[in-house]
C-alpha cells in the first residue's frame, strides 16, 4: 500500500496526528522530569572537573617554569663563583693599583650577582611551595568531584534504565507520527512547543477556554474549532486548539432541567386551579 502524502491528510487527521504526537512528547517529558536535576548536575560536575584539570595543568606548568628558573640561577651562581675564584687568584699577581681596583670591582660585582641569584632562587622556591600546595588542594577537589560524579551518574543510569525502554518506544512513535505531518506544519508545531512554558503545542478547549493559557474563547471560534475546517490557534498564547472530542476527552453535559421545569409548572397550575375553585365556592356561599 502506497504511503499517504502528508499534504493529502484532512485538517481533522492532521489535528488528530498532532495531538497524538503531543501526547507522546508529553510522556517523554514526564520521563525526563523523573530524572529531576540529575542530568544538569552531571553536566555541571563534568564541566567543573574539566576546569579543575585545566587549572592543575596550568599550575604544573608554572611549577615547571619556576624549577627551570631555579636551575638556571644555580648555573649562573656556579659561573659567578668560578669567576670570583679566578679574580681572587689574579689579585696576587697584580702590578699596580689600577689592576687591583678593577679585579676588586669584578669580584664585588660577581658576589652581588650570586646574592641576587640566591634571592631569585628563594623567591622561586617559595612560589613552588605555594603552587604545590595549590596543586594538592585542586587534586583533592577533583578527587571529591569525581566521587560525586560517579554517584550522580549511577543514580541517573538507574533511573534511565527504568524508563529507557518505554522512552525509546515513545520516540519511535513520535518519528512515525512526524512522517505523517507536512514539514511546514511540523516546524510550526515545534516552534510553538519550544516557546510554550509547559511544552504544549496543541491543546483542547476546556470549559470554553484555551487549555494552554485558559483565556476564554468566543462561542463562534469554538464552533469553528469543532468544524475542523482549518487549523486555529489561540489568539493569546498561539497554541493550536482542538475540540475535546477530537482529543478523545469526554465532556460532561449539563444536567437537563426541562423535566424539573415542567413538573414545577404543573404544580403551579394545580395550585392556581385549587385556589380558583376555593374562590368560586366562597362566592356561591355568599
Amino acid at each position: 500500500m502506497a504511503k499517504k502524502d502528508p499534504t493529502d491528510l484532512s485538517v481533522e487527521e492532521k489535528l488528530k496526528t498532532l495531538y497524538q504526537m503531543q501526547t507522546a512528547l508529553s510522556a517523554i517529558d514526564e520521563k525526563r522530569t523523573l530524572r529531576g536535576e540529575l542530568p544538569q548536575e552531571v553536566n555541571d560536575l563534568e564541566d567543573e572537573i574539566e576546569g579543575l584539570n585545566t587549572r592543575i595543568q596550568r599550575i604544573q606548568t608554572d611549577i615547571d617554569e619556576f624549577q627551570k628558573a631555579v636551575t638556571q640561577k644555580k648555573g649562573e651562581i656556579a659561573e659567578a663563583e668560578v669567576s670570583v675564584a679566578r679574580y681572587k687568584a689574579q689579585l696576587d699577581e697584580v702590578k699596580n693599583n689600577r689592576e687591583y681596583d678593577t679585579l676588586s670591582k669584578e669580584i664585588e660585582f660577581q658576589s652581588l650577582e650570586i646574592e641576587l641569584c640566591n634571592k631569585k632562587i628563594r623567591e622561586a622556591q617559595a612560589r613552588i611551595a605555594e603552587k604545590n600546595q595549590e596543586l594538592e588542594q585542586n587534586k583533592q577537589v577533583v578527587e571529591e568531584r569525581c566521587g560525586d560524579l560517579e554517584l550522580k551518574k549511577s543514580e541517573l543510569d538507574e533511573i534511565m534504565e527504568e524508563t529507557r525502554a518505554e522512552e525509546e518506544k515513545l520516540k519511535e512513535k513520535v518519528k512515525e507520527l512526524e512522517a505523517k505531518i507536512e514539514p511546514r506544519l511540523l516546524a510550526s508545531f515545534k516552534r510553538i512547543r519550544k516557546n510554550a512554558r509547559n511544552g504544549l503545542g496543541i491543546v483542547y478547549v476546556q470549559r470554553d477556554a484555551c487549555g494552554g493559557c485558559f483565556n476564554k474563547i468566543p462561542p463562534q471560534r469554538q464552533l469553528d474549532i469543532k468544524m475542523h475546517k482549518k487549523i486555529i490557534v489561540c489568539e493569546y498564547c498561539g497554541r493550536i486548539m482542538i475540540d475535546p472530542e477530537l482529543a478523545g476527552v469526554k465532556v460532561e453535559k449539563p444536567a437537563d432541567n426541562s423535566e424539573k421545569k415542567t413538573t414545577r409548572k404543573r404544580a403551579i397550575r394545580k395550585t392556581s386551579t385549587a385556589s380558583s375553585k376555593k374562590a368560586a365556592d366562597a362566592n356561591d356561599m355568599a
